[in-house]
């Protein structure tokens, strides 16, 4: 399921990120999803990165896709909130579902 494959970038320490994401390689998930929103955008751009160019050399970044998500605030109504979607594979292993 894609959304096992998820991880979604916030408050935690950049390095935390990446820890977790090499993990999942190393375990053999050949593909991981790195989610941020809003303020958290620059942050899943450099988990990608480092994962990709320190942790785990034969990385690739598959695709990377940028949306705006309606947020739901509570009293204020509706917000719209931007997010980008960064698909990490690793090569020598097929990605498929």
């Amino acid at each position: 399921m894609i959304e096992d494959r998820t991880i979604y970038i916030g408050n935690k320490p950049t390095m935390t990120y990446v820890l977790v994401t090499a993990a999942r390689f190393k375990e053999g998930d050949p593909m991981v999803i790195i989610k941020g929103r809003g303020k958290f955008i620059s942050k899943a751009v450099d988990v990608s990165l480092i994962v990709k160019d320190r942790f785990v050399p034969d990385v690739q970044i598959q695709s990377v896709g940028i949306v705006t998500e309606v947020m739901s605030t509570g009293h204020n109504g509706p917000s719209n909130v931007s997010s980008i979607q960064i698909s990490l594979f690793k090569s020598g292993q097929d990605g498929h579902v």
